[in-house]
């Protein structure tokens, strides 16, 4: 049986899924990245292959995406590389084949995606400020010492919602406190903080976007129940969470993966790789005014790839390098 991998290894978790030739997910994985990206892969693959009876599987593709696409894709030896907008824009409109835009909001940052007749013409990314994303919300739950599987639960729960300033994750948490200590409930609280944090998403990343239905809600924050309905009524329509909502962007990377390499051969090291020893180092190229970092990524003590010059010199010696040790 043939199945085709993809990985999107992003700053905050890594996902791994395994996808069979109509689409269906054959075995996934959601793990932290911990700050050690090779590590995260190496882990998540042994997990991958505990899914599923890797003894009548073949894996004919593999693609990877997230902000460590192309430090993934050297470790496992990816066919295609593609960047995050591609990969959830595939992956959306493979449920969605009509989807007009995707809200997709992640551990670190968030993304809106515009697409009109399957082709994305436009999209915008918020990667400076942390108001409405994963790791505001799960600071704020424990802080309220409320799991972050509840936090949404207690949204739809509240009868008066306080409205709360969200333009800044500061200001949203400082407010919080002060509402807090006025006795507001804490469902009520929740609530305003859904809210503020749409609020904040539309009049940032969605400023000047025009945003039609279908819409598709995707990433890790897409759990959270209080902020889907908080997109509902800002955004007067519906709003689709599908049911990898965690996984599309690593979906779309294997769907990307499935069309690229139909009748030709995978790159993909196989599932030992879980098992060999990878390092990282560095240094700067002293051999032009631009003082280059260069990237060096070893497998056991051979340079397996090498990048980050502008020059293309190193990339150059990196697949000589990759045609020896392949």
């Amino acid at each position: 049986m043939k199945a085709y991998m993809g990985i999107d290894v992003g700053s905050v978790s890594t996902v791994l899924v395994l996808i069979d030739e109509d689409n269906n997910v054959l075995s996934k994985v959601y793990i932290r990245t911990s700050g050690e990206p090779i590590k995260a892969v190496q882990r998540g693959l042994k997990l991958l292959a505990e899914g599923v009876d890797i003894d009548n599987i073949e894996v004919a593709g593999v693609g990877t995406t997230g902000s460590a696409r192309y430090l993934s894709a050297v470790i496992v030896g990816a066919d295609v590389v593609k960047n995050e907008i591609t990969a959830h824009a595939v992956a959306a409109s493979n449920l969605v084949p009509d989807v007009q835009t995707i809200i997709e909001i992640g551990g670190q940052d968030s993304k809106l995606i515009i697409l009109r007749n399957g082709i994305v013409v436009d999209f915008a990314m918020n990667t400076v400020c942390a108001a409405g994303t994963g790791s505001f919300l799960d600071q704020q739950a424990a802080r309220l010492n409320i799991p972050i599987e509840e936090f949404g639960a207690y949204a739809l729960r509240s009868k008066n919602p306080v409205r709360i300033a969200g333009r800044c994750s500061v200001f949203a948490e400082t407010d919080m406190i002060h509402k807090q200590q006025m006795g507001h409930k804490i469902e009520d609280l929740i609530a305003g903080l859904c809210s503020a944090l749409v609020r904040n998403y539309i009049n940032n990343v969605g400023k000047g976007k025009e945003i039609l239905p279908p819409v598709v809600f995707q990433g890790g924050v897409a759990a959270n129940i209080g902020i889907k309905k908080a997109f509902e009524e800002e955004l007067g329509t519906e709003v689709i969470v599908p049911e990898h909502y965690a996984l599309m962007g690593a979906i779309g990377a294997a769907i990307i993966a499935k069309n690229e390499c139909r009748s030709g051969k995978t790159n993909f090291r196989g599932f030992a790789v879980s098992d060999m020893n990878f390092s990282v180092s560095s240094f700067e190229c002293t051999e032009c005014p631009n003082l280059c970092e260069v990237i060096n990524i070893m497998k056991e003590d051979s340079i397996l790839c090498r990048w980050g010059g502008k020059c293309g010199k190193w990339e150059n010696i990196e697949h000589d390098l990759q045609e020896v040790l392949l």
